[in-house]
């Protein structure tokens, strides 16, 4: 089977919208798709919905990515097969929605101070009902010609230590885990090849989210290279965690697509080995 484990739809920063994004995997032959919207599970029903008045054959697994805060790095956890309807897990979610509108908010005020007025206003109008965020208003700096591309509002405006950067408040690692486990779901430690840390911080940021909690880890990722890929599945192997993959998914593109070059080794357990997913769709 072709698996992809985390991606994104409008209902946090991703290009497609929930339904346009079973129809992009049922594109790319991809037969379970994990929907892990940032901080918000809003996504799954809507997908859900579509999928069962359809032909599409698509395992859906209810997920979300969470943003914590780890000696001043942002990280990500990943949150698999979680009960989307747990009362307490969407209030937590509440409070991290609520960081967001914080930041972002506090982001266009430093952009104001810059002279760059109305970016809240219309960052807010391109999100269109979704989790205002960083690619919201960076998209709202290309629209009125501030930037050229989005890569170039980070670089200048949002990226750490630049103009207009706010720190967030996220929770942390171990409250992410505890968050996951009380929905019922796994947690993975999303896309640690991507942290701007060196090789020693990153064994240690594995060592710390495997001794909290922690399930698994993502360890490939489309167009990785193979010597990085050896490297995260030693570090994996070291703490015990499961593997996962995935292709981190925010729009089509050459450099990340649903299902891309997202095989792993048949040396590791991956997380999704006790399923079921040929015969049951329970929890999915």
């Amino acid at each position: 089977m072709k698996i992809d484990l985390h991606s994104h739809s409008t209902c946090s920063d991703g290009a497609l919208t929930p339904i346009e994004l079973v129809q992009r995997a049922q594109q790319m032959q991809v037969d379970v798709l994990a929907l892990t919207d940032h901080d918000t599970v809003s996504g799954i029903n809507i997908a859900r919905e579509y999928l069962e008045n359809s032909n599409i054959k698509l395992n859906l697994i209810a997920g979300v990515e969470l943003s914590t805060s780890w000696h001043g790095f942002d990280i990500h956890i990943v949150g698999l097969q979680v009960d989307k309807d747990c009362d307490i897990f969407l209030q937590r979610l509440e409070s991290q929605l609520a960081e967001r509108d914080r930041r972002a908010a506090r982001i266009c005020e430093k952009l104001a101070k810059c002279g760059h007025l109305g970016i809240y206003e219309l960052a807010l109008e391109i999100a269109d009902g979704a989790q205002i965020s960083r690619n919201h208003i960076a998209r709202a700096l290309v629209q009125k010609s501030i930037c050229t591309h989005a890569q170039q509002a980070f670089s200048k405006y949002l990226g750490k230590g630049k103009k207009a950067h706010v720190t967030p408040k996220w929770i942390s690692i171990q409250d992410a885990i505890e968050w996951i486990h009380d929905a019922g779901g796994q947690a993975v430690l999303a896309h640690p090849g991507h942290y701007d840390m060196t090789t020693k911080w990153l064994r240690r940021l594995v060592a710390e989210f495997a001794e909290s909690g922690g399930d698994a880890m993502e360890i490939t990722h489309p167009n990785m290279a193979a010597d990085k890929k050896k490297l995260l599945q030693g570090i994996m192997s070291d703490n015990a965690l499961l593997a996962s993959a995935g292709s981190d998914f925010h729009f089509p593109s050459r450099f990340t697509e649903l299902g891309r070059r997202l095989d792993l080794p048949q040396t590791v357990t991956p997380v999704w080995h006790n399923w079921n997913l040929a015969t049951s769709e329970e929890g999915l």
